[in-house]
C-alpha cells in the first residue's frame, strides 16, 4: 500500500467523526471470523484443522492456550501454519483500518469546511474539548499505523533489492574467493596480533571505581553499547516462537520452509555466541562465560585498537557486513547452521547479524533461557508488547524457569575463588584505588563466609553422608554474617568493574591455580582459616581440586562449567546476586559433604510465576503446547494465575492422534499371571513375590509382541535391582530367547551405541529370537527425546508409578511453599501433595509417549500397577490414551487382548 502527498497532508490534521467509530468496530469483529481454511503443505487432517481454528482464535481474542497434539500429528506444522495466518490477517487488518482512516478523514474534512461556523456557535464547550481529545487519540493512532506500515514497505523495499542481486555471477564468485583469500591473510595477522601477549597489566587492573550514587556510564568502565553504530528500526508484529534445544529450533525452521509461508516469511533464529560466534580465537574458549567476556572485549577494543598495536578487534564486527547479513537471514528462512555457513561466507558476525534482524523479522526462533530470563531478553533486544509467544516443548516449563533462576556453587569453587583474587589483591594493591580495595576486600569476606557456613561441623545426630540443610535468603544471610554488607552495591560494582573478567585475564597470565609468584611480603602469622585458603590450590602440576571432583559430569549446566573455568568468580557472583531476590520466593540449599570440594550452596526458586509475569502481561498472547501437556494444574494454578492473569482468559484445547482408534492399544493391569497384585509401591516393589510376578510378566509378553519392547523403571537402582533378580531366577534367560536384552546406559556417550544394537538387534533379529527388548529408566536419557517409532516400540510398559522421593529436603521445603501459598484444590488436595502426583504423571506421559509417532505406527502401552486403575491417575494421563484405556484386573484377559491386536496387524499391518 502506498500514499500520496495528499495522504501526507490528510495525517498533519486528520480528523473522524464519533458516528464513525461504530463503523470500524463492526468490520474488525466481521473480520474476526474464524477461517475455514489455512495455507498447508498438504491436505490437513481434521484434528490439524481444529487446532488451528483454536489456535487463531486464541491469539485473535489475546488469550493465554494451553495445547496438547501428540507426536506424529504435524504440531509444529500446524502452529506455524495457524499462527502465520492469524498474523497475515492481522497486517491485512492493520492496512484496512489505515485505508478506512485515511478514507473517513478525507470525507469529513471536506463535510467540515462548510460547517466551521456552526462548530464555533456550539453551546456546549464540553463537547467541544471531548470532540478535540478524541480527535487527537484518532491522529496518533492513524500516525503510529502509517509510520509501522511506512516502515514495513521501506522494509520490504530494501529486501526485494537485496533478493535481486543475491544470485552472484561467475565473475562475483570469482572475485569473491580471492577476497577470501586476502581475509584470510588479513586474519593470520590479526590472529597474531589478539594472541599477543604483552608485559603491560592495564587490562588486568581494574579501571578506578566512581560513587556508587553517581551517574555511571558504562563507556567509562570500558563497555560498549552494541546497538551504537547500527539503527534498530521499528518492530513489527511478531511471533517469538521457543524451544528447548537449538536442533529443535532447527527442525521448527525447516517445518517453516516446507510451509506454504516459506517463501514470504522473514525469520530470525537467535541463538548463543557459542552456536554462533564464527571467530576461531573466542570459539576455542570452553566456557560459555569467558566465550561472552572475549567477544565483548574484542568489541571494547575496536576503539582502543587503534591506541594500542597489540590489540585487536574482532574482524567479523563489521557493519555493512553486519547489515548484509542481517538481510540475508530476512530474505531466506535459515536455521543455525546455514546462518553460521553464510556469516563465514559473508565474514559477518551471525551472532551480532540475527540480533539487529528482530526488529523486521515476523518470526523470532530462539532457545527457552533467552525468553525466560529477563535480563537475557532485554540484553537481546526482544520486546514482548502486543506480541506473539509461543512456547513449544513445555511440559517441563515450570521446572525450566525454576532452573533458570537458581544457581548452585561448591566448595571447590569458592576455595579457588578465593585463592585468586587474594593473590589478585596482593599482587595488584600498590595500584589499585581505595574504593576497589575496599570492594575486592567485601568480596573476599563474602567467599570466606561461604567457605565457613560448609566447614561448619556437620549435625552428628545424621548418619548420612551429606547434611542438608534449608533456610531462607534472610536467615542464611544472617548465618554467613554478611547482612552488614549492602550486597546490591556489591553486585552493581561487578558489573560496572567487570572485576571477573579482569581476575581471568589475571588467572591466564600468571596461572596462580599452582603457585604465583608476587613480591616477597614480610610474613605474619595467619588464622587457620588464611593458611587452609593459601595452600588449598597448590597441587604441583595438577589442576586445583582435580582429586576431589567427581569423575563423571554430566550436561552442560553453568555450575558443571563453573567447576572447570580457571577462574569460577563469575558463577558465583550469580549466586550472591540471587541473594538481592525476594526472599519469600527462595530458599538457600546448604549441602555439606565429608569433603569441603563437595559441599555446595544452591539458590532455590520457589516461585517461577514471578518470573513470568512480565511474560503474560506483555505479550499480546501466549501459547504453550506439547505433545503431553497433562496434568494443565501445572500450567494453570502454578504459572499463570499465580503469575497475574485471570482464569477466564486461560484456553484449554487437547487434539487426538491421527492414528484409528485400533492402532493403539491402552492398558492397564491390576494383577500377574499367578494372581499377585501388582503393587510397585516402595514397600512392596523389592519383595520377591513382587520382582518374580514381574518377571512372568515380561517372559508373557515376550512371547507374543513382535519387535521392540521398552520397559520404564521408575529409577536406575530398581532397574539394576530387576535385572540382577531376573538373571539369578534364570527367567532373564528365558526372555533372552525371545528378544536380546539391552539396559540403558548411565554415561551419555553411550546412549547411540546402545540404540544402534538395539534397532539392528530388531531388524535383523538372530535364531528364534523376534526382535529386542530394553530396560530404561523414567526421566533418564531414554525418556525424552527418542522416537521409538514402528518396530522399535510396539510396546511400552511402565512398571510402577515413578513418584520422586518424600524426603528430598528441596522437595519437602517446595510442598511446604506451595501448601502455604496455594489454596486446596477442587478434590480436597493440598498444593504440595498435587505438586507431588504431577512431578510423577509428567514423568510418566513423557515416557509412554515414545511410542505411535506418526498415522501408520501401532503400539500398545502396557502400565503395570493396580494404582492406574485409580480414575485420578487415568485423568492425568494424556487425552488421547486416557479415553481408550482398558482397565484389566487379571492377566489372562490382558494376555488375550494384546496376542489378537498384534494377530490383526499381522493380517492387515496397514490398518
Amino acid at each position: 500500500m502506498e500514499f500520496d502527498d495528499e495522504d501526507d497532508e490528510l495525517f498533519k490534521n486528520i480528523s473522524i467523526p464519533t458516528d464513525a467509530a461504530p463503523k470500524k468496530d463492526n468490520q474488525v469483529k466481521e473480520a474476526a471470523n474464524i477461517p475455514e481454511e489455512f495455507p498447508f503443505p498438504f491436505v490437513p487432517y481434521d484434528i490439524q484443522i481444529g487446532f488451528m481454528k483454536a489456535l487463531y482464535r486464541t491469539l485473535d481474542e489475546g488469550k493465554i492456550g494451553i495445547f496438547e497434539s501428540p507426536t506424529g500429528t504435524g504440531k509444529s506444522l500446524s502452529l506455524i501454519c495457524g499462527a502465520l495466518k492469524w498474523l497475515r490477517d492481522f497486517e491485512d487488518k492493520q492496512k484496512q483500518e489505515l485505508e478506512d482512516l485515511v478514507g473517513l478523514s478525507r470525507e469529513y474534512r471536506n463535510q467540515s469546511d462548510g460547517n466551521e461556523n456552526c462548530a464555533a456557535n456550539s453551546s456546549s464547550g464540553f463537547d467541544w474539548i471531548s470532540e478535540n481529545v478524541a480527535k487527537k487519540a484518532r491522529e496518533e493512532k492513524a500516525q503510529k499505523l502509517k509510520e509501522e506500515i511506512d516502515e514495513r514497505l521501506k522494509r520490504e523495499a530494501r529486501l526485494d533489492a537485496v533478493r535481486k542481486r543475491s544470485r552472484p555471477t561467475k565473475q562475483a564468485k570469482r572475485k569473491h574467493d580471492e577476497l577470501d583469500k586476502d581475509f584470510n591473510v588479513l586474519f593470520k595477522n590479526a590472529d597474531i596480533e589478539m594472541t599477543d601477549k604483552t608485559d603491560d597489566d592495564d587490562d588486568i587492573i581494574v579501571a578506578d571505581y566512581a560513587s556508587d550514587d553517581d551517574d555511571l556510564s558504562s563507556r567509562d568502565y570500558g563497555h560498549e553499547n552494541d546497538n551504537e553504530e547500527l539503527e534498530e528500526g521499528v518492530h513489527v508484529t511478531k511471533i517469538y516462537f521457543c524451544s528447548r534445544t537449538h536442533s529443535q529450533l532447527a527442525q521448527f525452521v525447516r517445518e517453516i520452509q516446507k510451509s506454504p509461508y516459506g517463501e514470504t516469511t522473514q525469520v530470525i533464529t537467535l541463538g548463543s555466541r557459542q552456536n554462533l560466534c564464527i571467530n576461531p580465537i573466542v570459539k576455542q574458549l570452553k566456557s560459555i562465560s569467558l566465550i561472552n567476556e572475549k567477544c565483548q572485549e574484542l568489541q571494547k577494543n575496536k576503539s582502543s585498537a587503534k591506541k594500542k598495536k597489540n590489540v585487536g578487534k574482532c574482524p567479523y564486527y563489521k557493519q555493512e557486513n553486519i547489515y548484509d547479513l542481517r538481510d540475508n537471514a530476512l530474505i531466506e528462512v535459515q536455521d543455525i547452521e546455514q546462518l553460521v555457513k553464510t556469516g563465514k561466507q559473508l565474514k559477518a558476525c551471525p551472532y551480532y547479524s540475527t540480533r539487529y534482524g528482530i526488529p523486521a523479522a515476523e518470526v523470532v526462533a530462539l532457545p527457552y533461557n533467552i525468553l525466560l530470563h529477563k535480563s537475557t531478553r532485554e540484553a537481546c533486544g526482544i520486546k514482548l508488547k502486543d506480541n506473539i509467544v509461543i512456547i513449544d516443548e513445555a511440559h517441563n516449563l515450570v521446572e525450566t524457569i525454576n532452573s533458570v533462576y537458581s544457581v548452585e556453587v561448591t566448595g571447590a569453587q569458592l576455595s579457588r575463588a578465593h585463592s585468586q583474587l587474594s593473590q589478585y589483591l596482593e599482587k595488584y594493591l600498590s595500584r589499585l584505588k581505595a574504593t576497589n580495595v575496599l570492594y575486592i576486600k567485601q568480596l573476599l569476606f563474602i567467599l570466606s563466609n561461604f567457605i565457613k557456613v560448609l566447614k561448619d561441623v556437620k549435625n552428628s545426630k545424621t548418619k548420612q553422608s551429606t547434611d542438608t540443610k534449608i533456610q531462607t535468603v534472610a536467615d542464611f544471610v544472617f548465618s554467613a554474617e554478611i547482612w552488614n554488607l549492602n550486597i546490591f552495591k556489591i553486585v552493581k560494582y561487578c558489573e560496572v568493574s567487570q572485576i571477573s573478567r579482569k581476575l581471568h585475564g589475571f588467572v591466564e597470565k600468571y596461572n596462580p591455580s599452582t603457585e604465583v609468584k608476587i613480591a616477597e611480603k614480610p610474613k605474619v602469622n595467619k588464622s587457620a582459616l588464611s593458611s587452609f585458603l593459601t595452600n588449598f590450590n597448590k597441587k604441583e602440576n595438577a589442576p586445583p581440586f582435580s582429586h576431589l571432583m567427581d569423575k563423571e559430569t554430566s550436561g552442560s549446566s553453568e555450575a558443571n562449567e563453573a567447576g572447570t573455568m580457571s577462574s569460577p568468580l563469575m558463577h558465583i557472583l550469580t549466586f550472591i546476586s540471587s541473594l538481592t531476590s525476594v526472599y519469600s520466593d527462595a530458599r538457600i540449599v546448604i549441602k555439606k559433604e565429608d569433603l569441603l570440594s563437595h559441599s555446595s550452596l544452591k539458590f532455590l526458586l520457589l516461585n517461577p510465576a514471578d518470573h513470568f509475569r512480565d511474560v503474560l502481561s506483555e505479550a499480546k498472547s501466549v501459547i504453550v503446547a506439547g505433545g503431553t501437556m497433562q496434568p494443565v494444574s501445572e500450567f494453570k494454578d502454578r504459572l499463570f494465575i499465580a503469575g497475574g492473569a485471570s482464569l477466564d482468559r486461560i484456553i484449554e484445547y487437547s487434539c487426538g492422534h491421527v492414528i484409528p482408534e485400533c492402532n493403539l492399544l491402552p492398558l492397564s493391569l491390576a494383577k500377574g499371571p499367578s494372581g499377585v497384585d501388582l503393587d510397585f509401591t516402595y514397600q512392596s516393589r523389592d519383595t520377591l513375590a513382587m520382582l518374580d510376578e514381574l518377571g512372568r510378566v515380561l517372559c508373557n509378553l515376550c512371547n507374543i509382541i513382535p519387535g521392540g519392547v521398552v520397559v520404564f523403571y521408575p529409577s536406575y537402582d530398581y532397574e539394576k535391582k530387576v535385572y540382577a533378580h531376573l538373571e539369578k531366577n534364570g527367567m532373564l534367560s528365558r526372555m533372552s530367547e525371545k528378544k536380546r536384552i539391552f539396559r540403558e546406559p548411565k554415561r551419555t556417550n553411550q546412549v547411540e551405541g546402545v540404540l544402534l544394537e538395539y534397532s539392528n538387534s530388531i531388524k535383523k533379529p538372530s535364531n528364534r529370537q523376534s526382535g529386542a527388548m530394553l530396560f530404561s529408566v523414567v526421566g533418564g536419557k531414554m525418556s525424552e527425546g527418542i522416537n521409538f517409532s514402528d518396530n522399535l516400540g510396539r510396546c511400552i510398559v511402565m512398571v510402577g508409578l515413578p513418584y520422586p522421593n518424600m524426603y528430598s529436603p528441596e522437595l519437602k521445603e517446595k510442598m511446604d511453599y506451595l501448601n502455604s501459598s496455594l489454596p486446596k484444590g477442587p478434590d480436597g488436595k493440598l498444593p504440595g501433595q498435587q505438586h507431588y502426583e504431577n512431578l510423577c504423571m509428567k514423568a510418566v506421559n513423557q515416557s509412554i509417549g515414545r511410542a505411535i509417532r506418526h498415522k501408520d505406527d501401532y503400539a500398545t502401552i502396557v502400565l503395570l500397577d493396580q494404582r492406574y486403575l485409580k480414575p485420578s491417575i487415568v485423568a492425568k494421563l494424556p487425552g488421547w490414551i486416557s479415553q481408550y484405556l482398558k482397565k484389566i484386573d487379571r492377566f489372562g484377559p490382558m494376555f488375550s487382548i494384546i496376542s489378537k491386536f498384534f494377530a490383526t496387524k499381522k493380517r492387515d499391518p496397514i490398518s
